[in-house]
């Protein structure tokens, strides 16, 4: 299919069947945190309704089509022209039938769909606190990075409206916010059920975090620690054994 780039927009291979994602190369570009979340989600259920907060170039998404039979996933980002490259990627890999975009602020979506109507959320929202770290001078690299147009707390309260009881939430964080999502989750009810924190190599803290949760369940948590160095073509190492992580550059998102 011949898809029209603009300026500074490319093309990267996904290496997951033939899957493939449009990116600006001065814009906020996505990292191994994005992939970590999409394999940490791929047990989704078979036919499952599927919302991505904050999507996005839409790789999260992108990448559980791939990796899962859901039905239908729909990518929300606030960014209208990082939207229109989303949606020229859907195209680019034929998945109009079961990825949807709409370039809308999270907050709004209890007004555009039903309450309790989504199997998961994904999401990989701004680590950064409103008024904390270095601003860019890029406008979506702050907005990417930065709780500029939405809140932690928004993320986590807008969820708890759109899942269906017992439904799963699955985010990817950075480690040093864990206490704020934990008691944002339990606030909202949707219970923490698995953890993952993720280290470059086992000499080093972990600097993400990624979280199963499930709305309205009962307290019961697992724990566990994965080693990798985050570089194009090596392995990421969850309790000594090896993983595959697909070839992903990995950016400056955690400095």
């Amino acid at each position: 299919m011949n898809i029209e780039l603009k300026e500074n927009e490319k093309i990267e291979d996904l290496q997951l069947k033939n899957l493939k994602i449009i990116q600006n190369k001065t814009g906020f570009c996505f990292g191994i945190d994005s992939v970590l979340l999409s394999e940490y989600a791929k047990n989704i259920k078979d036919d499952a309704r599927v919302l991505d907060l904050g999507t996005g170039t839409g790789i999260i998404a992108t990448l559980l089509c791939g990796k899962t039979k859901l039905k239908e996933i729909i990518g929300v980002e606030v960014q209208k022209e990082v939207c229109e490259m989303a949606q020229k990627s859907i195209k680019l890999n034929h998945l109009e039938n079961k990825f949807k975009i709409i370039n809308e602020d999270i907050k709004n979506l209890d007004k555009i769909f039903e309450k309790n109507s989504f199997d998961a959320i994904v999401t990989n929202p701004p680590y950064k606190k409103k008024g904390t770290g270095i601003k860019n001078e890029n406008e979506n690299k702050t907005i990417s990075r930065h709780e500029t147009t939405a809140s932690l707390e928004d993320f986590i309260k807008i969820s708890k409206e759109l899942l269906k009881d017992k439904a799963e939430f699955y985010m990817v964080h950075r480690s040093d916010r864990l206490v704020d999502i934990i008691e944002l989750m339990r606030k909202y009810k949707i219970e923490p059920k698995k953890i993952r924190f993720v280290c470059s190599n086992q000499n080093t803290e972990p600097k993400l975090v990624l979280i199963k949760a499930i709305k309205n369940a009962k307290p019961f948590l697992q724990v566990d620690v994965s080693f990798g160095t985050g570089i194009s073509g090596t392995s990421m190492y969850h309790l000594g054994q090896a993983q595959t992580v697909h070839q992903c550059a990995i950016w400056d998102r955690y400095k």
